[in-house]
């Protein structure tokens, strides 16, 4: 039988697992600023590349966290 971690590794590419990281780091800190919880001088950018492990930062770029963070927040719209 295969754990979710096992399944995971299996099914995705590493440019998917980085845009899956990536929109739930986006998530994550919204939450917190929202909370009060970072730093104030705490970036996005800077959350993200702390929150990526290391296999995955090389298929982190600035222009997949923008591409993902304008997803995410058109998809947001779109709920409201």
């Amino acid at each position: 039988m295969y754990d979710v971690t096992t399944i995971f590794d299996m099914t995705l590419s590493s440019k998917e697992k980085a845009v899956i990281l990536v929109a739930n780091a986006i998530a994550v800190y919204s939450i917190s600023t929202e909370n009060g919880s970072l730093p104030k001088n705490q970036s996005l950018f800077d959350f993200i590349l702390k929150a990526i492990p290391k296999e995955i930062k090389p298929e982190i770029s600035p222009e997949l966290i923008d591409e993902v963070f304008v997803y995410v927040s058109n998809a947001h719209l779109e709920l409201s």
